[in-house]
């Protein structure tokens, strides 16, 4: 049986910050791995975190990179359009402020930026979007440099590559998957950026991507959602064989995010119902963590199993963008220690 854990979040670099109630399962262990202070411009609320993210990835050597998310969506009052940065991270976290951000900036800040994924030891890819102009842009950073990967301004009479590109995988062969939200498909580019499948998928308002280690691409959709935090509506998670051929896993939840185990298994993020699910290979689902008193999950990752990795004590592990107290303008990185994968096995139905 599960049990409840009022867990104290605690800051691996700085003081421990305010409690979050969160039931997670006998194993785990809760950390606060990066925060900051004054970023929060309510004087009321004076939120502890770090400037909105939604999205994270790791590289082989452990080092996060976060995206500093302006406006995709149509949300009054909302986020604005403008340019924003990319953070790295270091081994062991982080806590800054308005002075000190600076030190933790990777690269030109972009319009609307996500992180899509590390490619090898040191290609971060990375999605733009202009709104306005519905063009998008995935571009490759190479320490600390950008260039033009794909999409981008098309030539006269043809139409954009890329309208409202999302999440990005790792296509096994070594090219990429990219969401493109608006057009309602899942674009397939070879190793250099060229155009193998237009429409590899299509899929209703697709936005995260996994690729498991099967070769079979998870795509994480919004559905019916018109925007992400939109509640009357259906999202969906489909499983792509390598093939090509979707399969409909799992309607309902709107996955604001979703990420694999070492062992195959997906998490997901539901911001909606404030807690974090399991999705198996074969389709079943099982309760994970619950987020309560306002938090609500954002964005997640799981950091890569390498020698680097293991080292750091972070090879396998869950880290978590979270929403605290309903303070959407900042958010805190938590990390959960403690193996996925064991507690699905022992979760699991036991066959005769």
């Amino acid at each position: 049986m599960r049990r409840r854990l009022v867990v104290l979040a605690l800051v691996l670099l700085a003081p421990a910050l305010a409690s979050a109630e969160i039931t997670v399962p006998p194993g785990f262990r809760v950390q606060t791995y990066v925060s900051g202070e004054g970023f929060d411009s309510s004087q009321e609320r004076g939120a502890r975190g770090v400037p909105s993210v939604s999205t994270l990835a790791f590289d082989p050597a452990g080092v996060l990179y976060l995206a500093r998310t302006g406006r995709r969506y149509i949300a009054p009052g909302g986020e604005i359009e403008d340019i924003w940065p990319v953070y790295r991270i270091p081994v062991g976290g982080a806590r800054f402020t308005p002075r000190t951000e600076k030190q933790f900036f990777y690269g030109p800040p972009l319009a609307n930026p996500q992180i899509g994924l590390v490619r090898g030891e040191r290609e971060l890819f990375v999605t733009t979007y202009d709104r306005d102009r519905k063009i998008g842009v995935l571009y490759r950073f190479v320490d600390g440099r950008a260039e033009l990967f794909a999409g981008g301004r098309p030539d006269a009479g043809a139409p954009p590559l890329l309208r409202q590109p999302e999440g990005v995988a790792l296509d096994p062969g070594g090219g990429l998957f990219v969401a493109d939200r608006l057009e309602g498909a899942v674009v397939r580019l070879d190793g250099s950026g060229r155009l193998a499948a237009r429409r590899h998928v299509e899929v209703l308002r697709p936005r995260a991507l996994a690729v498991d280690r099967d070769g079979a691409l998870w795509v994480g959709a919004d559905g019916t959602a018109e925007a992400p935090w939109q509640q009357q509506a259906e999202g969906q998670i489909w499983r792509v064989s390598p093939e090509g051929v979707p399969r409909l896993v799992l309607q309902g939840p709107i996955p604001q995010a979703i990420a694999l185990s070492p062992g195959g298994n997906l998490l997901v993020a539901d911001r909606h119902a404030g807690h974090l699910f399991i999705v198996t290979p074969d389709g079943a689902r099982i309760d994970f963590i619950r987020f309560t008193d306002g938090d609500a999950p954002r964005s997640l990752a799981v950091a890569p199993v390498t020698p680097a990795t293991e080292r750091a004590g972070i090879a396998g592990q869950l880290f978590v963008v979270v929403i605290k107290g309903s303070a959407w303008p900042v958010n805190e990185i938590l990390r959960l220690s403690g193996s996925i994968d064991d507690f699905v096995r022992e979760r699991r139905p036991r066959t005769p």
